[in-house]
Parts: structure tokens; C-alpha cells; sequence
């Protein structure tokens, strides 16, 4: 939770300590009002004694009927009762105002006081929240596959989002009770300690058993939140899992068994939090028991007190107030410390993404390319961190600027883990990736991704509109240039028929075209930032054949120059590539022309039969 705290701002720590000034201001008009309390009952009890003084004694009311107050003080000077006397004797209803007047304005001054504390926690909790998304969102952003892998998806929605949430409620309360609680009860106990050690002891039974249960509670409800947070990952994971798949899902009537999934974790977190619910929620009727049970002591023996004359009534009613505040305060502690261990368990999660370390990362200055459009592999072999087997092994190829590298096997061999390592979503495990003559990892990721222009193999599109979509990579980029771009991927006629055209909306993901569609879109924003390395990892797959090669045509047109690496399943799509590599099981077992390899690869040879007759490829 604390090395959080180093997201704070100088503006948040000067407001911080505007706030401690704040807190001990309030505290201390807390304290006056218990003094014009005390004096306001005072005035309001000997203005009865001065008005009728038989409710002093009938001696007292004898001696003032026939002397008058003054000379009755007279014969007291120098006496234990002088003192009070003579209070009562020269009290008037202006008394009464004056006090009452007093407390009203201290109680406006600590009611003012506590609205700013209020507000400054508020702010500081909140800003410290939103730099804590940022940071969040900015490390997930940076992170390679490899550490994408290591948190699922609905983890990192909620540890973004839910988590921060929790730090900031925690904030909020700790900001406003953190400095408060204590200075309140220290500051009431120096007060309550002078007034009367009896009522005293009564006041600390009540607080140790306070704090007894409040304890007890913590240790029972703690186990609990720290599986609070992993419950709501999995809520959220099976709640994602049914929006995303809800295609499929509804293709093999499977509605009851993932409703039979969402319920069984839904029941899991419903169960945790009604049983927290329930133990907080003996903190309310145990809160009221216990300062009932403290003013009925408070009273009984202040009433013992009063009659043996050791006090007053106006002091046992300060009394009372003095204790109710050590009381709040404690128990204003003891919530911070019930609440925080859910706020430390969230706290801990968000620490566990910023610390992550990152396996791809910029170097400090980066080298200058000394060639132009040229990607090359140099006894590259990558195997995945938690795996001890490697996926790719000993790969060496040289694409040069303007040619056409496709690369072909069965699922499995290795084709996108290859072509994932150009723009350095991982970092190869052996050898090296080199783009423009330079090693990848000698190039600041922006600058080599600004290079290379991707086509996923599942076309991925964003909410937005069709023009935003296209224009993704560069957001300067002319509507005359993305019309071109989306010509160039076949795409411009569908565009001009949906409803608005260009502007038409797209929903997120893609779901309101079709998977051709998504990936001609997909195509056209990487033609759009004309790059000088295009990669299609499979992204031809749902294009029809005739669409396919008049794509392929278009981009050698419109992409003279520039290179491209392409994962292909078809045959078809890559006939007409520079050269093709043949990947069985990571390993290249074939490398030339189409037809260099229907002669020397027999594994290249059945993949093209599978596909085509002799006929069509010529044998």
C-alpha cells in the first residue's frame, strides 16, 4: 500500500500537510465545544440558583431574602463556596447567550473544517487513483506477450479498475480519520483524565472492549478479503468468456452449462461477501452497546458523584461528550484497520503489475539502420518462458527490400511465433532478428514498429467507425488516402454501401462485419501508413480466392518497394512469392521458389497436393 504512495504529487503532499492543519483546527473547536457545553449548562444552572435561590438551600434563600445577593457574598469571602456564589449571584441571561452564541460559532468552525478535510481527501485519494490507472495502463501497455501470459485478461481489467477503486475508498477514509482519530482521542483523554480518574476508568473498560471485538472481527474477515479480489477475477473471466463466445455457445446450446458456470462463481463470491456483510455488520448493534453501556456508567456515577458534591452536573454532561469522542475515535480507528487489509490485498495486486519486470524493453540509444526494407534471421531459436522445449530452432533467411517471403507448414510448426519476433512481441531466445541491418533489440520499439505494417491473423478492429479503423496507425492521415488504402484491400465497395459509408460505425471487436470483411479492413490500415515491411500472419484466410489474388495484386501495385512476409495455409496465395520456407515442427525443411520446392520438399509437396491436382501445379 505505502509504495504506492510514491505516485503522490508535491501539490498532494502540500495539501496533506494543509490537511493535518486542518484536522488539528478541527479537533480543537471539537474540544472548545465541550468547554461552552459545560459553561452553557453552568449559566443556565445558576441563572436558576440566582432567580431562585431555595433550590440552593432554604438557608442560602433565607440569607439572600434578607441581605440581597451582595451582601450575602460578603459574609462568604474568603469561604469554599465564594467562588460558585458569586457565579451565581452576578449570572444573567446574557451569560447564556454569550455561551450559547460561542458554541454555535465553534461548532460552525469544525463542521467548515471537516468539510474541507473532506474535500481535500477526496481530491488527493482521487488524483492519486487516476495517476495509479495511468501507471497501470501504461505498464500493461508495454508489456511483451510473455508477460501478458503471466496475467489473464479479466485479472488486469480488475486490477485496473476494481482494485484502484478499493486504494481509493481506503485513501479516502484513512486521509480523513488516519490523523484525526488519534490527535481526538489523545487530546480527549488529556481532558477526561482532570476531570474525574472514576469516570475515567469507565471510559477505558469501554475502549478496551472496543477495540477487543474490533480485533476479533478483523482476524475473522481477513482470510476473506484476500480472496475477494480473486473471486471477482473469476467472475469477470467467466462473464467475458460468455459475451465473447456467445456465438458458439448459442451454436451448441451450451447456454446452461455456462449459466451453470457463472452461477457456481457467482455463489462463490456472494457466499465470501455475505459473510463478510454479516460480521461487519455486528459492528453497528456492538458500537451502540457499548456507549449506551458507557453513558449508563457515566450517569450512574456521576449521579454519586454529584450527590457526595464532588462535581456538577454541567461537568459529568462534558464528561459525556468527552467520552463519546474517545469512543468515535477509536472506533473510527478500528474501522480504518478493518477496511485496510481489502485495500492492502488490492494494493498488493496492482504492485504485482508495476513490478513486473519487462523482458522486451528500449535500449538506452539505439543504433542507425543501415539498410532499407531488409529483414534477416540469424541462427534464431526461440522457446517460451515457461516452457523447456523450444518452438523455433537454429532459423536463418534474409528478406530483402521488395521481396516477397512467405512462410508454410502444418499448425503447430512455428509459422506466427517466427513472424512474432520481427516486431519484437517476443525477444528471440538464441541468434538475431535483424530489420534495416540492425537487431531488433538495438531499436526503440516505436521506431521499428513505425516500419512495419501487421495484419493479425484474426482481424481485429475497434469500436469507432470505419475511417477511424483504417486510419488507426496515423491519425493525420487524409480520407483521399484511407479511400485509397481501403481500394488497394478490396474493402471500398462494401464500405460505400453500408449506411453511412466511411462514418459508419463499428462495433468493438469488429462483431457487425464479417470475418472477410475484418480482414480486408485489417489490410487496409496497414497499407494506410505505407510501411516498409508488411506482415500477414494468415490474413487472407477468409477472403475468397478470386478476392484473394485480386488483393495480392492490388498490394504489388500499390506497395512496390516495400517487403512482405506472409504465413499462408494456401498454396494459392504464395505461388508467386521470392521465397517460401517450409517450417516442420520449428525447424525449416525447405527454403526456395514454388516450384524448387514441389521437386526437393516432399512435406511442401503434400501440403500442395493436398490442395491442388497435378494438374494445377504442373507435375
Amino acid at each position: 500500500m505505502f509504495k504506492l504512495y510514491k505516485k503522490l504529487s508535491v501539490r498532494d503532499w502540500i495539501l496533506l500537510v494543509v490537511l493535518a492543519g486542518l484536522t488539528v483546527l478541527q479537533v480543537w473547536c471539537t474540544m472548545l465545544l465541550v468547554d461552552y457545553i459545560q459553561e452553557i449548562i453552568q449559566s443556565i444552572t445558576y441563572l436558576d440558583y440566582h432567580n431562585n435561590p431555595a433550590l440552593i438551600s432554604n438557608e442560602v434563600a433565607s440569607a439572600v431574602e434578607a441581605f440581597g445577593w451582595q451582601a450575602f457574598l460578603e459574609t462568604l469571602k474568603g469561604t469554599e463556596g465564594y467562588e460558585m456564589m458569586s457565579s451565581i449571584a452576578n449570572a444573567t441571561t446574557g451569560d447564556i447567550w454569550i455561551s450559547g452564541g460561542m458554541m454555535l460559532l465553534v461548532a460552525g468552525g469544525a463542521v467548515a473544517t471537516q468539510i474541507l478535510v473532506g474535500l481535500i481527501a477526496a481530491f488527493v485519494a482521487s488524483g492519486h487513483s487516476a495517476r495509479i490507472r495511468s501507471a497501470v495502463y501504461r505498464k500493461v501497455d508495454s508489456f511483451s506477450i510473455a508477460e501478458m501470459d503471466k496475467f489473464s485478461t479479466p485479472s488486469l481489467i480488475t486490477r485496473t479498475t476494481n482494485d484502484v477503486q478499493q486504494v481509493m475508498l481506503a485513501n479516502i477514509l484513512m486521509l480523513r480519520m488516519a490523523f484525526a482519530a488519534p490527535v481526538t482521542a489523545i487530546w480527549a483523554i488529556l481532558k477526561i483524565q482532570a476531570a474525574s480518574t472514576q469516570l475515567t476508568v469507565a471510559t477505558i473498560v469501554a475502549v478496551v472492549l472496543l477495540v477487543l471485538f474490533l480485533a476479533f472481527l478483523m482476524l475473522v474477515v481477513l482470510p476473506k478479503f484476500k480472496i475477494m479480489q480473486k473471486l471477482i477475477d473469476r467472475l469477470n473471466c467467466v462473464a467475458r468468456e460468455n459475451l465473447t463466445g456467445i456465438r458458439v455457445i448459442r451454436a451448441y446450446n451450451a447456454e446452461s452449462f455456462q449459466q451453470d458456470k457463472f452461477e457456481t462463481a457467482n455463489t462463490a463470491i456472494t457466499k465470501a461477501q455475505l459473510f463478510t456483510g454479516r460480521m461487519m455488520s455486528l459492528m453497528s448493534p456492538v458500537m451502540i452497546l457499548i456507549m449506551n453501556g458507557v453513558s449508563l456508567a457515566i450517569y450512574w456515577l456521576g449521579a454519586s458523584l454529584i450527590n457526595k458534591g464532588s462535581t456538577d452536573y454541567a461537568t459529568i454532561a462534558a464528561f459525556m461528550t468527552l467520552a463519546s469522542q474517545i469512543i468515535m475515535a477509536f472506533m473510527m480507528l478500528m474501522m480504518m484497520f478493518v477496511l485496510m487489509p481489502r485495500a492492502q490485498v488490492s494494493a498488493n495486486r496492482i504492485n504485482q503489475v508495476l513490478e513486473t519486470p519487462l523482458t522486451v524493453f528500449d535500449p538506452e540509444e539505439e543504433k542507425e539502420r543501415s539498410e532499407t526494407g531488409t529483414v534477416e534471421f540469424r541462427n534464431v531459436s526461440f522457446g517460451y518462458p515457461e516452457s523447456d522445449e523450444k518452438v523455433l530452432h537454429n532459423i536463418s533467411f534474409k528478406a530483402e527490400k521488395g521481396q516477397t517471403v512467405a512462410f508454410i507448414g502444418s499448425t503447430g510448426s512455428g509459422k506466427s511465433t517466427l513472424i512474432n519476433l520481427v516486431p519484437r512481441f517476443f525477444d528471440a531466445t538464441e541468434g538475431e532478428v535483424l530489420v534495416d541491418g540492425v537487431n531488433v533489440k538495438d531499436l526503440k520499439q516505436k521506431t521499428l514498429r513505425s516500419l512495419i505494417g501487421y495484419v493479425p491473423q484474426k482481424g481485429l478492429l475497434f469500436s469507432g467507425t470505419v475511417k477511424s479503423n483504417i486510419a488507426f496507425g496515423n491519425d493525420a492521415i487524409s480520407d483521399e488516402k484511407i479511400i485509397e488504402a481501403a481500394k488497394v484491400a478490396e474493402a471500398d465497395e462494401f464500405i460505400s454501401n453500408m449506411e453511412n459509408g466511411y462514418d459508419s460505425v463499428i462495433a468493438q471487436g469488429g462483431k457487425n462485419v464479417s470475418g472477410g470483411q475484418k480482414q480486408r479492413l485489417s489490410i487496409a490500415r496497414a497499407v494506410a501508413i505505407d510501411p516498409e515491411i508488411f506482415i500477414f500472419d494468415d490474413s487472407f484466410s477468409a477472403l475468397d480466392y478470386k478476392t484473394d489474388k485480386k488483393v495480392r495484386e492490388n498490394l504489388k501495385k500499390a506497395s512496390e518497394g516495400a517487403t512482405k512476409l506472409i504465413i499462408a495455409q494456401r498454396i494459392g496465395t504464395i505461388l508467386d512469392a521470392d521465397k517460401i520456407l517450409v517450417l516442420d515442427s520449428g525447424k525449416v525443411v525447405g527454403e526456395g521458389r514454388h516450384e524448387e520446392l514441389l521437386k526437393n520438399c516432399e512435406i511442401y509437396r503434400e501440403i500442395a497436393l493436398s490442395q491442388l491436382s497435378e494438374e494445377e501445379l504442373g507435375l
